[in-house]
């Protein structure tokens, strides 16, 4: 390893040189309390900037090992670390002078929830925090006096400031891992006390805007109604009370703007923990809960959607449907045919986003279209067996129709943004309408567990992502290999959380909403292209499979698994295996 004296002697000797003289600073330098890695250099000032970390070792950096000793205090450390170190380099960026991206000093800027990041990783050996820093130029000509600031003096800065143990360091990692510790007790409690969700009596659920997702200024903290309360005994924060949703069915009522909606998008994003001030940090939901709607045009691949829709009058067969341009009813079938496939515990659904005829038929169109015409078994005579044979729960907002009513097991009715147990009121309603509780059930034994072991028809070969990508998957054989060959891997382009591109195809991820952040998107990108350079949809393993192997290899290899050149850089975020499962099953 290059010494900090190497790295400034180098600098010396290209100032005032051509940009792509940069390009020698690559390696790694001890600063004898860190080493500072260039791992990649920007091709000129107004490229991607150049990618650098900073190793601190664990004795330097001082932070106890019970702070990382589980997963979740490991999370929630190196999101604490992260969200310092941005803080601390949003001061100092930019303050040296140049062309385009010069002076730039920057890394993941976390939104409330905390994921894990390549960013920034805590192992035994220390703290890893990875950065983008724009190389200083005039035009094109190098300003390496103006790189020795930042690289000895601005950067080290930033890292003394934030990733060194000091009281407010200590302080603040204490205080999340804490909360992480609550948590993870409440993830805990769900599945030992058969639970979907778990919303803390003074929870801020409202978000400021529809671009913000900063908690609203004086809004209704949330109450649990007296019935359906229930009281956890937290390891720091002691007994917390608050709405328990159980397994079932439960349906979330009311009237308009009055709070359904707003719940169902707290529950759908209480995946994930979220950081303190967020208003929702205890508002946990089963890990596995997917949000299902209507996504009409996307493409649907070999997918049993027979259970919901069967008798297609060109006849095609449902059981292993496709189609380039699905509608809103069979996109819904299709993605939550997907969800069973995944394992998925919990459904979340909320009638404004659903195709109308895939969730209710009433008795009048019944009547006027006869059953032998309707392909389409609706989602509410699906929904209890659902449960019972599949063991998959629902939440589900309604406010026009009452055909779930019958299936319920739970119905909470929110007014004014305040929470009512309505379930014996509703019962009482049907009793009153001769109705008995499950009436909307057709009593039809449909088979479940086959779907979740269903095999892929798509390959390396025909669905690769250039004629590069297919020669690469051909030459590796059926069950691809680990290693890699000499051809430049299938370009990515990220959109947001719009979706991203692979070589020529492309995956649309709009309607993908439990994806909260770009970096995961990204990550996505990354694990297709892994997916598709190992060859792992040879047809051979089912989909589940695919995902368990690309997950495992980053578990095993870290974010480098993602990164031809073993330097992922920031930028990065993981998502659910639930994700990877919906971008494969849109790939086009």
């Amino acid at each position: 390893m290059q010494t900090s004296q190497d790295l400034e002697r180098k600098l010396a000797a290209i100032d005032r040189r051509g940009y792509p003289a940069y390009k020698s600073l690559r390696g790694r330098y001890d600063f004898r309390d860190f080493v500072l890695s260039i791992d990649h250099v920007q091709g000129d000032p107004f490229a991607a900037p150049s990618r650098v970390s900073l190793m601190i070792p664990a004795e330097v950096a001082g932070f106890p090992r019970e702070l990382s000793a589980e997963p979740h205090r490991r999370v929630a450390l190196e999101d604490t670390l992260c969200r310092r170190f941005a803080a601390e380099a949003a001061h100092v960026s930019f303050n040296v002078g140049g062309s385009g991206k010069s002076g730039l000093i920057a890394t993941s800027r976390p939104g409330p929830e905390v994921l894990a990041r390549s960013a920034c990783e805590v192992t035994s050996a220390g703290i890893t925090m990875r950065l983008e820093v724009g190389f200083p130029a005039h035009g094109r000509t190098v300003d390496a006096r103006a790189l020795d600031t930042m690289l000895f003096e601005l950067i080290p800065a930033c890292a003394e400031r934030s990733l060194l143990a000091d009281t407010g360091a200590l302080a603040a990692a204490r205080a999340a891992v804490e909360l992480a510790d609550d948590q993870h007790a409440v993830r805990c409690a769900l599945k030992r006390q058969g639970l979907v969700a778990f919303v803390a009596d003074g929870s801020i659920l409202p978000r400021a805007s529809g671009a913000s997702s900063k908690p609203l200024a004086g809004a209704l903290p949330f109450q649990a109604p007296e019935s359906m309360a229930l009281t956890l005994d937290l390891p720091h924060r002691g007994a917390v009370r608050g709405l328990a949703i159980r397994r079932g069915i439960t349906l979330v009522v009311g009237g308009g703007y009055h709070g359904k909606s707003t719940l169902l998008q707290a529950l759908q994003d209480g995946v994930y923990n979220h950081v303190a001030g967020d208003g929702r940090e205890l508002v946990i939901t089963d890990a596995s809960a997917i949000k299902l709607r209507a996504e009409d045009g996307r493409p649907v691949h070999a997918t049993d959607i027979s259970p919901f829709i069967t008798n297609l009058p060109d006849r095609r067969d449902t059981r292993t449907f496709t189609t380039a341009d699905a509608s809103g009813s069979t996109s819904q079938a299709a993605s939550l045919m997907e969800a069973v496939e995944m394992s998925a515990r919990v459904l979340l659904i909320d009638e404004d986003t659903s195709a109308t005829n895939f969730m209710v038929r009433d008795a009048l169109m019944e009547e006027v279209v006869a059953a032998e015409h309707e392909p389409i078994t609706p989602f509410v005579e699906r929904a209890r067996a659902l449960w019972e044979q599949a063991g998959v729960s629902s939440v589900i907002v309604v406010g026009s129709s009452g055909a779930f009513f019958p299936a319920a097991d739970a119905v909470v009715h929110m007014e004014c943004y305040r929470a009512f147990d309505i379930t014996q009121r509703v019962r009482s309603v049907l009793a009153a309408h001769g109705m008995a509780a499950e009436a909307h059930t057709d009593g039809e034994q449909v088979s479940w567990e086959h779907v979740r072991t269903r095999r892929l028809v798509l390959d390396c070969g025909r669905s690769g992502s250039s004629q590069r990508g297919r020669r690469a998957g051909a030459s590796r054989g059926r069950g691809g290999s680990r290693g890699r060959d000499d051809r430049r891997p299938a370009k990515l382009k990220v959109q947001g959380l719009d979706g991203f591109s692979v070589g020529e195809h492309a995956v649309d991820l709009r309607q993908v909403e439990q994806l909260v952040e770009s970096e995961q998107t990204a990550a996505l990108a990354r694990m297709v292209r892994l997916v598709l350079e190992r060859g792992l949809l040879d047809g051979t393993r089912s989909l589940p499979q695919v995902v368990e192997l690309v997950f495992r290899e980053v578990e095993q290899r870290g974010w480098q698994a993602l990164d031809e050149t073993g330097a992922p850089g920031c930028g990065l975020a993981l998502p659910r295996p639930l994700e990877l499962a919906a971008c494969l099953n849109r790939w086009r």
